[in-house]
């Protein structure tokens, strides 16, 4: 077990880049598996949730050089060339991996069996399930295919319009790879927008996606999907720790390079600047399909707000960090309608709340969120990871502005998302430490 010791008491300053994006990475290895010929990927994220993919593309017979950690190059099979595997698909801890992976095989002819950490058979898969079930998919699972263990039976697959009951990049994703796979059109109706990556990417390669406002379709490619050279932008997850840090940390300021800033990412960012906090984009421009941008942040006299709606499903994944902000942050800041929190790694409105409150934060949980009040004197004191990469950095930054040391136990994970976190950490100047 690694642990991590921060203290107080230094300003953060200077440039630095941050990992590719997760969810670029896992569709960029996943989607150049089924395009013909050799996908290159440049700046991958090397953290253990991708290279769940990178595996369970190796055992579907998809052949994969890692000429650097982060410098791939996918030898693509085509549509209709995905192996039977060999033994059971580990997915690992990625829900990413599993949830677009079990789309990507219910039209395959041939049976595979999907399973992954404690972690992933506790998340839920129905909401996957029910609608591939709906295009005529033979999936069976734990509790009628509520949760993992998964099996997928060969099956011939229709097209259908199905409207998501919730925005969610990866229902939406699974049904859009189902789709190459189904006659007919599918079509999804999202409710708010949803990371928009697959479409985006898979549109690149020539695959039959189109975009109607608020509807999204595919269907079976008449032609090979195109190889891609992509370069993944900066992931805006693992920026938004940073971000925070520099807002909340005394005397900081900040550059972070090549960060993607797709709008259906940037919600964290939007909140940030609603609560006062002074960012910038700087050098705007466009790579792979993808916008990106450098961002500036210096410290910033923070403000409480209130957040909620669709505005959640742009910054899901960041809300525990969004949580420390808040306890820096002038009056009541309150989170609703993150019901999602409750099935992540791990409860995150549970463990935010809980580990925050070991550091004096002023924080309450509600079913669907919390509600904080600030701003709050932090005291350093011992912290768990609980196995979540995002809590774990999260209690990190909080560590920065907390009076004394903070020692957050459980912090390998921080490599499934954000291999380098605390070296990068240590470069800007903190006053932080590891130790095994």
């Amino acid at each position: 077990m690694t642990q991590i010791t921060v203290a107080s008491g230094r300003a953060l300053t200077g440039a630095c880049t941050v990992p590719g994006d997760k969810s670029i990475s896992h569709r960029a290895v996943m989607f150049g598996s089924i395009a013909e010929g050799d996908t290159v990927i440049h700046n991958f994220l090397d953290g253990g949730d991708c290279r769940s993919t990178i595996a369970v593309m190796r055992g579907l017979g998809v052949s994969i050089d890692v000429i650097a950690p982060t410098e791939l190059v996918v030898h693509g099979r085509g549509v209709e060339g995905l192996q039977e595997p060999a033994d059971v698909l580990d997915c690992g801890n990625s829900g990413t991996t599993i949830r677009l992976l079990t789309g990507l095989l219910v039209g395959q002819q041939f049976p595979t069996f999907l399973n992954g950490t404690a972690q992933i058979r506790r998340r839920p898969m129905g909401r996957i399930v029910r609608p591939l079930r709906g295009m005529g998919a033979d999936i069976l699972g734990r509790q009628n295919g509520e949760y993992a263990p998964i099996g997928i039976r060969p099956a011939r697959l229709r097209g259908l319009e199905y409207t998501l009951p919730v925005a969610s990049a990866q229902v939406k994703s699974a049904l859009l790879l189902a789709g190459l796979y189904a006659h007919g059109l599918t079509v999804v109706i999202e409710p708010g927008p949803a990371r928009d990556h697959t479409e985006r990417m898979l549109a690149a390669m020539g695959a039959p996606i189109s975009v109607y406002g608020n509807k999204i379709s595919s269907e079976r490619p008449q032609t090979p999907l195109r190889s891609l050279d992509i370069t993944v932008p900066g992931d805006l997850s693992s920026a938004a720790f940073l971000l925070v840090a520099g807002a909340i940390t005394p005397g900081s300021r900040l550059t972070l390079q090549g960060v993607g800033v797709n709008p259906t990412r940037i919600g964290i960012v939007e909140a940030l600047l609603e609560m006062g906090a002074a960012i910038r984009f700087e050098n705007p421009r466009e790579e792979g399909g993808e916008p990106v941008a450098d961002l500036v942040v210096e410290t910033s006299a923070l403000r409480g707000a209130t957040f909620g709606g669709q505005q959640i499903v742009t910054m899901i994944d960041e809300l525990p960090i969004l949580a420390v902000a808040a306890t820096q942050a002038a009056g009541r800041t309150v989170v609703r309608d993150a019901h999602e929190l409750r099935v992540k790694e791990t409860d995150r409105i549970a463990s935010t709340v809980g580990e925050l409150r070991k550091l004096g934060a002023r924080i309450e949980p509600t079913a669907d969120g919390f509600i904080i009040e600030g701003p709050t004197p932090l005291t350093g004191a011992p912290v768990e990871s609980q196995g979540d990469h995002r809590l774990a950095m999260a209690m990190t930054v909080a560590g920065l502005v907390a009076r004394g040391q903070t020692v957050v136990y459980g912090a390998e994970v921080t490599g499934d998302s954000f291999p380098g976190f605390e070296v990068t950490l240590q470069a800007l100047g903190a006053d932080l430490s590891v130790a095994a």
